[in-house]
């Protein structure tokens, strides 16, 4: 099978569970950088579990106002630098997070959503909105890990703006994240089929010297 169409079997290809496929001009923007498959794969797996928490915090919060584009967007590309700092997928590492942001910019994207790309890992920065730390969240709980501080903010943002109580929202939210949890399963077996490696690094692959592991993406340069 060509290089092309391992990564469009990972950007569009049928996955069982099914995963949404990625928006078309990202997909066409991993297309034109000749991503790794398997950054695509994970792409996808954490952008679909994001539309779940997007779409259970509007019902949570009608008037909440949360900006779902700009979430789906951000878990689409969060990693998209690594497309150039291809190691990263494997091993930890921050540069891909302003390297990311740089690539969107220069594609057209605008800095209120290339910024995800810098900001996913940030979410403990007072100025981290509720989209952020959705996409945060969804980079998180897609391989089924869970992060309290993290899940604790998100809940405090919930409680906030709906005028519940704290406790509520933290009920709520687990119980969504747990059902999450239960496809992790899935999405890392989905994940791994694909190559870590691109067109141009096949030749070191096949000489043993192929970029990334069984768990490539599971790792993050900052918790």
């Amino acid at each position: 099978m060509a290089a092309s169409d391992v990564l469009s079997r990972a950007l569009h290809g049928p996955v069982d569970p099914p995963l949404r496929p990625l928006p078309p001009p990202v997909a066409d923007l991993l297309h034109a950088l000749n991503a790794p498959p398997r950054l695509a794969a994970h792409l996808r797996a954490v952008h679909d579990v994001a539309l779940q928490l997007v779409e259970w915090a509007e019902q949570r919060c009608s008037y909440l106002g949360v900006d779902r584009e700009a979430v789906l967007f951000g878990a689409a590309t969060h990693d998209i630098g690594k497309t150039v700092h291809i190691t990263e997928l494997s091993g930890p590492g921050s540069s891909h997070e302003e390297t990311g942001r740089e690539i969107l910019l220069a594609h057209g994207f605008g800095p209120e959503l290339a910024r995800f790309a810098a900001t996913h890992a940030a979410w403990t920065d007072p100025e981290a909105t509720l989209e952020d730390l959705l996409v945060s969240t969804a980079d998180k709980v897609w391989k089924n890990k869970r992060v309290p501080e993290l899940e604790d903010l998100v809940i405090s943002r919930l409680a906030q703006a709906a005028g519940t109580q704290h406790w509520e929202e933290y009920l709520a939210l687990d119980e969504l994240l747990e059902h999450i949890g239960d496809g992790a399963e899935g999405r890392l077996a989905f994940q791994a089929s694909f190559p870590a490696y691109t067109l141009s690094t096949a030749g070191d692959a096949r000489r043993g010297r192929t970029p990334g592991s069984a768990d490539a993406c599971g790792s993050e340069a900052r918790e």
